[in-house]
């Protein structure tokens, strides 16, 4: 398998997670500005030019969620990151499409707004990005309560959509220290071997981080 990627990406890292919990193998086809080559076979196998996108034995996946999914389907390993209980794995779902469109997304807002020019920046989509985050987070903070993992005992899909998510969220907007559960989570995110090691693969390229990267995690 091929793996269109970039490794600073939150989606990027989102699939890394679920590939190294397997330990499955692939390689890289490094998106970076002098890689030419294969910036031209990714524009050739998804014009829509929005990564990762994976290739496996001539068949192209491309969103993140959806090739999780196409791994867990095609690929198993002993982490079974979508239960093969349907109720389970409709609750993995919904919790990976919080974390994908109520964190995600805002924060994507809250950094893209950072690099436009200032007389076109958007604050008031900004503080609209900062408001739903300080929702979702007081949510998450809730239904965390009890749970080692997004929704459970168990590392799930939910979670590989998680831990960039909150990794990045939480220095772009930062989570308030009364949300011990959500605090708790993240830590536990950041602990878990597949995560550390796409937050580790990910370090050289911290001064890509507009808004500046703290001196943590």
């Amino acid at each position: 398998m091929k793996l269109y990627a970039h490794p600073f990406s939150s989606y990027c890292q989102k699939v890394l997670i679920a590939l190294y919990e397997n330990a499955t193998p692939f390689e890289w086809r490094l998106l970076v500005p002098d890689a030419q080559q294969v910036a031209a076979e990714f524009e050739m196998l998804w014009p829509l030019k929005r990564f990762p996108v994976l290739v496996d034995d001539g068949r192209t996946v491309a969103e993140a969620s959806i090739i999780i999914e196409y791994l867990d389907l095609h690929h198993p390993g002993p982490v079974r990151l979508i239960p093969a209980d349907a109720h389970a794995a409709l609750e993995v779902r919904f919790m990976d499409r919080f974390f994908d469109n109520y964190v995600s997304t805002p924060l994507q807002k809250i950094v893209v707004d950072s690099l436009r020019p200032a007389s076109q920046r958007d604050q008031y989509g900004v503080d609209e990005a900062r408001t739903m985050l300080e929702t979702a987070y007081r949510w998450l903070d809730q239904t965390m309560s009890g749970r080692v993992w997004a929704t459970g005992d168990s590392f799930s899909l939910a979670d590989c959509a998680a831990a960039p998510a909150l990794f990045y969220a939480d220095w772009a907007h930062p989570v308030d220290t009364a949300l011990e559960n959500v605090h708790a989570y993240r830590r536990r995110l950041l602990a878990r071997p597949s995560f550390a090691r796409a937050v580790d693969e990910a370090r050289p390229y911290r001064s890509l981080f507009p808004l500046g990267a703290p001196e943590r995690d």
